[in-house]
């Protein structure tokens, strides 16, 4: 088996890790008996959003665990389904004034900048830089850590169904069985998101991250020596408004599959510590469906993609203003429909 690095500040290279963290880390092959086991490389970078604002008071949420607990088919079918039926709430109206104002039209030098600037670099390295493409090359399975009330069980299945829609040739969507995931997303309390890092990355890495960018929510990666993406974990806060757990969700989930940078420069992005989304906006489109496109292969360089990314952006322009022209569509028959249905008569 290839090696695999941990594009995370994890733990140092060859260190042990208890098997009740790995569960959390690697998503699938978990041991069970709880014996500490060491690991090949592990390593490197972290993507994370800084608080925006505080978190409004709730109950304490605490991640024990998912929906299943045993590797049996019938379990996984059933949470699998529980996942499919959580009624979804009106959207949040910061999140649609901001999808209102969003930019939708770029140029092809302003996705093309962008695009080396986020999917090749890192927000936080420790040790030598790589700058390839970094990807799944199979079907990627979410596995939801915690015991979330139905409201955030709707808005995780949507931002999935929603992610799955809008990136052509990726295959991702929610799994119950937590053996077949190669994608962990664990909901905590906002109070414990602090605990949970030092619980996966030990205590003196984790006082980095406090100290450097005092995060929110936050993702990591592990790659194998081809560039491809074996595991991801995110760890988000439940208990935020729904304005920030939304936007936390969008932002670790997206960069879990590749596009792992924050830059500043790049103001159309959510993949920058000074703008706040909500939703999957059409820059970021843009991006997701070039790093996704088959042509666009782990481990390129950017001279390699650079050579092949004229005609990924053209099929791409194609594919990403046809669903957002039909999502558009479908709002005003919405609105039309909505204006011209008959008022209720009074009793």
């Amino acid at each position: 088996m290839a090696a695999e690095t941990w594009h995370a500040i994890a733990v140092a290279e060859g260190a042990r890790v208890d098997g009740t963290y790995l569960a959390g880390i690697l998503g699938r092959h978990c041991p069970r008996n709880g014996n500490r086991m060491s690991f090949g490389r592990l390593g490197t970078n972290i993507f994370l959003r800084r608080p925006a604002a505080p978190f409004r008071a709730a109950s304490v949420k605490r991640a024990i665990g998912g929906c299943v607990y045993k590797p049996t088919a019938i379990i996984a079918v059933l949470c699998a389904v529980a996942w499919t039926i959580a009624p979804v709430k009106a959207e949040d109206p910061d999140i649609s004034s901001r999808r209102a104002a969003e930019r939708r039209d770029f140029t092809n030098d302003e996705i093309r900048d962008g695009f080396f600037k986020i999917a090749f670099r890192a927000e936080l390295q420790v040790g030598r830089p790589a700058e390839r493409v970094r990807k799944f090359d199979e079907p990627v399975r979410i596995f939801v850590d915690g015991k979330p009330p139905l409201a955030r069980r709707a808005t995780m299945a949507a931002i999935i169904a929603d992610i799955r829609r809008r990136v052509d040739h990726l295959d991702i969507a929610i799994t119950g069985d937590r053996y077949e995931a190669n994608f962990v997303v664990m909901l905590v309390a906002d109070r414990d998101v602090a605990a949970t890092i030092r619980s996966r990355y030990g205590r003196d890495r984790a006082a980095q991250i406090e100290k450097s960018l005092a995060p929110q929510c936050l993702s990591g990666i592990a790659k194998d020596n081809q560039f491809r993406i074996r595991r991801a974990e995110a760890i988000l806060p439940v208990d935020a408004d729904d304005f920030t757990f939304s936007d936390c969700a969008y932002e670790e989930i997206l960069q879990g599959l590749g596009v792992i940078n924050d830059d500043p420069s790049v103001p159309w992005t959510m993949f920058n510590d000074d703008v706040q989304m909500g939703f999957f906006d059409v820059y970021d489109q843009y991006l997701l469906n070039i790093l996704y496109d088959p042509r666009i292969r782990p481990g390129m360089t950017r001279s390699e993609v650079g050579a092949r990314l004229s005609g990924v952006l053209a099929t791409t322009r194609v594919f990403v203003t046809r669903i957002n022209a039909a999502d558009r569509a479908a709002s005003r028959a919405s609105t039309e429909a909505a204006q011209v249905a008959p008022s209720p008569k009074a009793n």
